[in-house]
Parts: C-alpha cells; structure tokens; sequence
C-alpha cells in the first residue's frame, strides 16, 4: 500500500508564502496525475491543482491562479506546492492526492490520499 506523505504547513501571515511537499512512501510507484485538495469544516474537499506525471499539463482552481505553482520533481516523484500571496481564506487542510490509472486532471476522483496538513493564514 502507497502511502502519500505531506510536509510543510503551517501558520502564516496574508501575503505570505508556504511551501507544500508531498512524496510517496514508495519512490518506484508510478502514477498518472498528482493533485493538492483542501478542506475547511463543514464543506467537501476541493481540487485546488493537479499536474499530469504524463504530459506535465497542470490544472489551477480560479481561487488560487497566479498565487500557486505546482511542480514536480521526477529524481524522487516529489510534487511541491508552492502557495504566494496567502490570504485568509485559503485557512484549510491541504491533501496530497495521486491518480494510479489515467482520469484527467479535473478528475476528483484519486486512488491514493495524505493525511493532510493544516495551513492557517492570520495575522
């Protein structure tokens, strides 16, 4: 079993920046799309972006275009997200997701998940 393992949140002021890092405990498994998801209570989790291990095509929620990059890093089948220009509202729990078989980047459907990682952005 893949196990998807998330590092990097934390608490942050608007307008700062954090950087998401999410690896498998596996190096050798390989996977079609990554994708980051966050959650706040009380809502369903939301695709935030994913990249494609295939094309490296990427998808961005319209919330966070031009404030977050996604990226991959192939020696280790790393994924980062690197989150600019943090606002209030981007207060959640950030998931690591990876896609085992080929559905599309605005797929929500994901084979394997993270723990999650709280990023809280307040003054």
């Amino acid at each position: 079993q893949v196990h998807l393992i998330e590092s990097g949140g934390g608490l942050v002021q608007p307008g700062g920046s954090l950087r998401l890092t999410c690896a498998p405990s596996q190096h050798t498994f390989t996977y079609y799309a990554m994708g980051w998801f966050h959650q706040t209570p009380g809502k369903e989790r939301e695709l935030v972006t994913a990249i494609s291990w295939t094309t490296y095509s990427t998808h961005y929620a319209d919330s966070v275009k031009g404030r977050f990059t996604i990226s991959r890093d192939n020696s280790n089948n790393t994924v980062h997200l690197q989150m600019n220009s943090l606002k209030p509202e981007d207060t959640a729990v950030y998931y690591c997701a990876a896609q085992s078989v080929p559905r599309g980047l605005l797929s929500p459907d994901y084979d394997y998940w993270g723990q999650g990682t709280q990023v809280t952005v307040s003054s």
